[in-house]
């Protein structure tokens, strides 16, 4: 069963600025770990500082394996220096994917 974590984090633009070579470091390393299908960020166009994020995983515990991973921390820490105006994530357990069209 895949693993499919989705959702939005909200900074200022200023703040978002800040954290850009924070979250490629953790984008890169995210994208390199066991069980990772998938790790993005997108800014969304029409609201500046509203990060989308898509993730999908092979399992719960790759996703657990992840959270405990020293470039998570690392990240944290670095969210922890600017102002966070919201988070949403939900994980979603998909049973199964296939093309659309």
């Amino acid at each position: 069963m895949m693993i499919i974590v989705s959702g939005t984090l909200r900074l200022s633009p200023e703040d978002l600025a800040k954290l850009r070579d924070q979250a490629a470091i953790v984008l890169t390393e995210t994208r390199a770990e066991t069980g990772c299908l998938v790790y993005a960020f997108a800014e969304d166009l029409l609201e500046p500082g509203l990060v989308r994020i898509y993730e999908e995983w092979e399992s719960r515990e790759a996703l657990a394996a992840h959270g405990k991973a020293p470039h998570i921390a690392a990240w944290h820490e670095a969210l922890a220096g600017v102002t966070v105006l919201g988070r949403d994530l939900k994980l979603v357990e998909a049973g199964r994917a296939e093309p659309l069209g």
